[in-house]
């Protein structure tokens, strides 16, 4: 090979080299910073190819999109000075990527530490103005606006920007832990003594009137009953009367045999009576009927 086609491709491989050199891109989730010679040029760079100086300018990138920083758990006093354990995440992004990086070095460590002292100094004040209950149910949805409020309000100078804060746990203590669920129990037990007493109550009612319904009942099937033994007792003597005066004789020898029958049940029934009483009249006819 002869040396001007060495230096030819030389000359070739020295152009791609500086070629690509001179050309960098912008993806949708970067944003770039370029340099000259250690400071900062241009940072407002859309997605696309963009031409650089080669040497002379540098590029730096970072990510645009929405981070996560996972907090760790913090121990924060509520407004009656009960300690609780809260565990939080922060959604966050750069939103002057110029601010973050004169700011920050570029350093997403150092920028998550900012964030988390920010949200946990904020945390720490809006927890020590509302009670337990406050914090876990009533005014939960509006720590969280109101620290995404404030945190935005101190960190913007970086350049950063906070989307959302959410808190993901909040735990007691076990001293508190145990005072809660001692309360909890107290209350629970005061509920079923209750409920107790009111179901005693009840049924004591119930009783009473199922009481009083049987009495009534047994009352009312009394009177009926008598009502219809007396009516009973006048429809017999109403026949008896009738009968009575169809045939005197006869009725009267009926009634005689029906007493000889109920006093004689058994061969050891024993009557003593004068033998000339009316109680032997038809033992002493042959013919009562003739008299």
């Amino acid at each position: 090979m002869s040396t001007s086609k060495i230096i030819g491709i030389v000359i070739a491989a020295l152009v791609l080299f500086i070629g690509f050199a001179s050309v960098f891109t912008v993806s949708e989730r970067e944003l770039a910073i370029k340099f000259r010679l250690g400071e900062i040029v241009k940072a407002d760079y859309k997605p696309g190819i963009h031409v650089k100086m080669p040497l002379v300018n540098n590029v730096r990138k970072f990510d645009a999109r929405i981070l996560t920083l996972d907090a760790r758990p913090a121990n924060y006093l509520t407004k009656e000075k009960k300690n609780v354990n809260v565990d939080f995440f922060v959604k966050w992004r750069i939103k002057d990527v110029s601010a973050y990086y004169t700011s920050m070095s570029g350093n997403e460590r150092t920028a998550a530490d900012r964030i988390y002292t920010t949200i946990n100094d904020g945390l720490r004040g809006e927890f020590s103005n509302r009670s337990i209950q406050e914090v876990i149910s009533g005014e939960r949805r509006h720590i969280m606006d109101n620290m995404t409020k404030i945190a935005n309000a101190q960190l913007n100078r970086f350049g950063i920007e906070v989307v959302d804060v959410r808190v993901k746990r909040i735990d007691f203590t076990e001293t508190i832990s145990e005072s809660v669920y001692q309360r909890m129990e107290a209350e629970r037990t005061r509920v079923a003594k209750d409920l107790r007493s009111r179901g005693a109550e009840a049924a004591e009612k119930i009783r009473a009137n199922a009481d009083r319904q049987r009495t009534v009942i047994l009352a009312k099937a009394y009177k009926q009953a008598q009502e219809t033994r007396g009516d009973g007792d006048a429809k017999a003597s109403e026949i008896y009367a009738r009968a009575y005066k169809l045939n005197p004789e006869f009725f009267s020898f009926y009634r005689s045999l029906s007493a000889y029958r109920s006093s004689f049940q058994s061969k050891g029934d024993v009557l003593i009576i004068e033998p000339d009483s009316e109680f032997f009249e038809y033992f002493k006819k042959s013919n009562p009927a003739r008299k």
